[in-house]
């Protein structure tokens, strides 16, 4: 499509509305029967896995026992042993999980419901691909977007997927170039399949995202996939997902292992190191014995429409923010109402082609943990649903625990410090009152605390040594790794590093913790995906607190005793050194990954839809560096301008809607002003979307810019205020500024 006209162009295809009931929490559907997909002897799988972690947890918990009580337990003695159980079991579970996926990566499992490899049958029904996007990149999203349709087009089956931009943002500025890039994107491919969409009012956020979509469009696509902004995947993935539905009719949600790539800086070359390495290995383990009540993680899944709509209805959760409202992390609840329901739900951890980015640093996994630990802590309010199956109810649990087990883990080390202070300051009682023939010797067995040092230890390492062995059985992902001498010393490093920041965590998540059950919302704040590291003066003001406690815990610990000081160094080392590791690892790795450490074969050798990806990314970036602010280019672009105008939402029912205060404050200042210029200037972030997004008021805009132009022309125009005005203020819809930077490609980086 050359030219769009307001007569001639669509953004979006005709409504086919499915309804979408919100569901109870508080009454069980009828008691569905066992998903006919599910794997055979899967309580048995359950027995061993889970069975197993009981049977360690008992054994460890009784040898700690006998560490801290030789001849009795104390009141803080027991504290510590509950807080070690609850620990213990947590870790013993992941690594009876991680046996389970060895095994099962040996014996070429994760390929069910009849995935296989080579060519795979073409699909039956229309898939509808979705991306919600909320102030993210638009260049990122296009060009991922365009890779998956230029290899669909490849295959011959491009036809039967059309693409979903589902827009939340609120930035202006990204509002605008997103439509820029949506009719480009258009022009590029020649094809009407992909449209855009962007929501007025991002109520429940993701979740209600999705949902409009469902309720507006999802009575034409039998089955929609849902991608992150981040998110690329090969068109035989996509195939095979659809196949796979469509030949077993009971199954509701299929989600894949998507493999993080496009790391750059030492932080995100760890991570997807260990994502690649190990990843898999617990990615089997889980899929082995979740069955067919397996987990969904809100992207690179494949879903069928009508068990979503009928099903996955979010309700609002009681009580105030931030445990009422809407639910924020909904893709655990809708996989557990949908199972509830009777579907099933399958990960295929075996199957390729499933990609996405992680986390440049440490500090944007902080501010991705704050909105994504208060939705796991909502979860309270769901685990006791009726009905719902009990490895539902487990995956609830596990996604409360990951972000309990921190503030655990803190008083337990606190614990521990009060014991060894106790035994070192208080006097003992070697004769209490009574008869007794021998003094009573306070006791901690040293030898045996050491050893249950060792063995939990050696279960947390033991999976990434499995890992390693997997992969290194494998051919070609051994060479990708770039051969195992240098495997064996990236998992040192990736170890190293991750020992070394797994306490920052732990203070930051327990932070969190304590400052949501306190009452505060964690917002929706966009997650940075490139760009430069934070200042240093922001990390340093963000992680003083861990800084501090570092340093407090390691004085105290070696004016207490040497050996309980070097026992607690790797947790005293990663908070007294917090800020300069997070700044280092923050940083794009220039000493590693010229010396093929911490490699991955994504990155050697980037699969062909990945390496599309980032070319694209790169020239769309390019391209678009000397283009004029995004606001000029719609008021001066006819073709944008009239493909906005055509976006618009439908104008404010006087009497039936509520007046928006942002659009009334804007047009009041469009009209007190001298200029449109002078009114620009003015506005809010928020003030100005609401004027774009108002008919009427854009429209004003539109007609005194041009009249300025004309009749003052080097006097200043509606360009010069946005060329102008501060960043900080363009964008005050949406305080995260990196969500619009890219960072400089390297020569041959198949970064995406």
């Amino acid at each position: 499509m050359d030219v769009l006209t307001a007569t001639a162009f669509r953004a979006v295809p005709p409504e086919v509305p499915l309804a979408m009931p919100v569901q109870s929490l508080r009454v069980a559907p009828s008691h569905p029967g066992r998903p006919a997909s599910s794997p055979r002897a899967i309580g048995l799988r359950r027995l061993l896995v889970i069975g197993g972690a009981i049977a360690m947890t008992g054994a460890a918990e009784w040898q700690m026992k006998l560490v801290l009580a030789v001849n009795g337990l104390t009141p803080l003695a027991v504290v510590m042993l509950a807080l070690f159980a609850a620990l213990f079991a947590w870790i013993a579970l992941s690594f009876t999980s991680a046996i389970a996926g060895f095994v099962s990566l040996l014996a070429g499992g994760g390929r069910r419901l009849g995935i296989g490899t080579g060519p795979p049958p073409p699909p039956t029904t229309r898939i509808a691909l979705l991306m919600p996007c909320y102030n993210e990149s638009p260049v990122r999203v296009m060009a991922g977007l365009q890779a998956i349709w230029e290899s669909l087009r490849d295959t011959g089956h491009g036809e039967e997927f059309d693409i979903f931009v589902l827009s939340d943002t609120t930035n202006p500025d990204v509002w605008i170039e997103e439509e820029a890039a949506f009719l480009a994107l258009r022009r590029r491919t020649g094809s009407e399949r992909i449209f855009y969409r962007r929501r007025k009012k991002n109520i429940a956020r993701k979740a209600g995202n999705i949902a409009d979509w469902v309720t507006r469009w999802g009575g034409a696509w039998p089955q929609f996939l849902i991608l992150d902004a981040d998110s690329v995947m090969q068109a035989e993935t996509l195939l095979w997902l659809a196949a796979a539905m469509e030949r077993h009719p009971d199954v509701g949600i299929i989600q894949t292992l998507p493999i993080i790539t496009g790391g750059s800086t030492l932080f995100a070359r760890s991570q997807q190191f260990a994502g690649r390495v190990y990843g898999p290995l617990v990615a089997h383990g889980i899929a082995w014995w979740h069955g067919a009540e397996g987990n969904y993680w809100g992207h690179n899944a494949l879903i069928r429409t009508q068990a979503f709509a009928d099903h996955a209805g979010l309700p609002e959760l009681s009580g105030r923010k931030p445990f009422g409202g809407h639910v924020l992390s909904h893709d655990f609840v809708e996989a557990a109402l949908i199972r509830r329901a009777g579907w099933a739900v399958h990960m295929v951890p075996a199957l390729a082609g499933s990609y996405e980015e992680g986390p440049p640093g440490l500090f944007d996994i902080a501010v991705r943990d704050r909105r994504w630990c208060q939705g796991n802590l909502q979860h309270l309010g769901v685990v006791l649903a009726r009905g719902l199956h009990w490895v539902s109810r487990l995956h609830l649990m596990t996604g409360i625990g990951s972000y309990i087990t921190a503030p655990l883990w803190l008083l337990f080390l606190f614990a521990g410090v009060l014991i060894s202070l106790q035994a070192r300051f208080i006097q003992p009682d070697y004769f209490p009152a009574g008869k007794s023939l021998f003094p009573v010797w306070p006791v901690v067995d040293p030898v045996r605390a050491m050893w249950m040092f060792v063995w939990t230890v050696a279960l947390l390492l033991i999976p990434k040594l499995l890992g390693c062995v997997a992969t290194l059985l494998h051919g070609a992902d051994r060479r990708g790794c770039g051969g195992g001498p240098r495997m064996l010393i990236g998992l040192l490093i990736e170890s190293l590093i991750s020992g070394l920041i797994a306490p920052i965590m732990m203070l930051t998540q327990s932070i969190d913790v304590v400052s949501i059950l306190s009452g505060h919302d964690s917002g929706w704040t966009p997650q940075r995906r490139d760009g430069d590291p934070p200042p240093l003066r922001e990390t340093a003001y963000f992680y003083r607190r861990h800084t501090v406690l570092g340093f407090a815990m390691g004085i105290t610990a070696w004016l207490i005793s040497p050996s309980l000081a070097l026992w607690m160094s790797p947790v005293v080392l990663g908070l007294a050194l917090a800020i300069p590791l997070v700044v280092l690892t923050s940083r794009r790795d220039r000493i590693l990954a010229p010396l093929g450490l911490l490699r991955i074969p994504e990155e050697v050798a980037p699969p062909a839809v990945l390496a599309r990806a980032a070319s694209l990314s790169r020239e769309l970036s390019f391209a678009g560096r000397n283009s004029p602010p995004m606001p000029d280019r719609l008021l001066f672009d006819p073709e944008l301008l009239a493909a906005h105008r055509d976006m618009l939402p439908p104008p404010r029912g006087r009497w039936t809607e509520p007046l928006e205060v942002p659009l009334l404050t804007g047009r009041a200042k469009l009209e007190e002003a001298p200029s449109v210029t002078a009114a620009w200037a003015a506005m809010t972030g928020e003030e100005r979307a609401a004027c774009l997004a108002d008919g009427s008021a854009l429209e004003a805009i539109v007609a005194r810019s041009r009249e300025a132009g004309v009749a003052s022309a080097g006097h200043g125009s509606v360009e010069d205020a946005w060329r102008n005005t501060a960043g900080s203020e363009r964008g005050s819809g949406d305080r995260d500024p990196a969500a619009r930077r890219l960072p400089e490609p390297l020569e041959g980086d198949a970064r995406i």
